[in-house]
């Protein structure tokens, strides 16, 4: 896939890797729907600034993905808005602790809807643009997919069966539109952190250090321009995930 000219949807795009995705596509010459949900003013501004320093379309556009309807109405103001659709990055997510003795149905539901739901709802939107175009769709999972954490149950498994349905999209779009998942590792750590607890996370990894959202961008630009990659897990982790 040449990026130059396509047009991509970012969901959860206007903050951390979402946001880094949007500006590294917007750098070649990609058209960028940015999706937000409460980061409204994050959201205008990156798109401004987009649009102004790289002559590209570029549009926030607001929807709350725990609202099934939203997700089909997002992928046609995003279509409107940039003039096609060639490229879906689901990016958005919600990670919450949650101690197995707490967890409650409201917990289920909300990591369930946003984290896989939507996912699956935008995609099955998107196809037909993306088929057209015969563009790709890039699945932001998570390393805990395959090693959950203890107090995080939902977000974990809600990852893992992204894993699923990015091998099921990659099955039933083929071959008009290629699907591929990224499992960031330690790469953007929650600022509530503690330096101490970054240590130890950075040497849990393999390469022993942590890792940027660059590395990560990479990783998509990769899936993106290669064609002959589909239904791939790649993870971006240090080498947490065999650690």
């Amino acid at each position: 896939m040449t990026l130059q000219g396509r047009a991509a949807l970012v969901t959860g795009a206007a903050k951390r890797l979402g946001r880094a995705l949007a500006v590294a596509l917007a750098q070649r010459g990609v058209s960028v729907g940015i999706h937000y949900d409460r980061s409204r003013a994050e959201a205008e501004e990156l798109a401004q600034g987009l649009a102004a320093s790289y002559g590209i379309r570029a549009a926030a556009l607001r929807a709350d993905l725990a609202e099934a309807g939203s997700c089909r109405r997002l992928i046609e103001e995003a279509d409107d808005a940039l003039g096609r659709l060639d490229i879906l990055v689901n990016n958005a997510s919600i990670y919450e602790r949650t101690p197995f003795e707490t967890v409650c149905a409201r917990d289920w539901d909300r990591h369930l809807n946003i984290n896989l739901r939507a996912p699956f709802l935008l995609s099955q939107a998107a196809a037909p643009h993306l088929r057209k175009r015969r563009g790709a769709i890039i699945n932001l999972a998570d390393w805990s997919a395959h090693r959950p954490y203890a107090d995080y149950i939902p977000y974990c498994v809600s990852k893992a069966a992204l894993l699923c349905l990015n091998a099921a999209l990659a099955k039933k779009l083929s071959p008009e539109i290629r699907v591929n998942a990224i499992l960031p590792g330690p790469v953007l750590l929650p600022e509530t952190i503690s330096g101490p607890q970054r240590q130890s996370i950075r040497r849990a990894t393999l390469l022993q250090k942590l890792g940027t959202p660059d590395e990560v961008v990479k990783a998509a630009l990769y899936l993106l321009e290669s064609d002959f990659v589909t239904g791939a897990e790649l993870a971006v982790d240090g080498g947490r995930l065999i650690a």
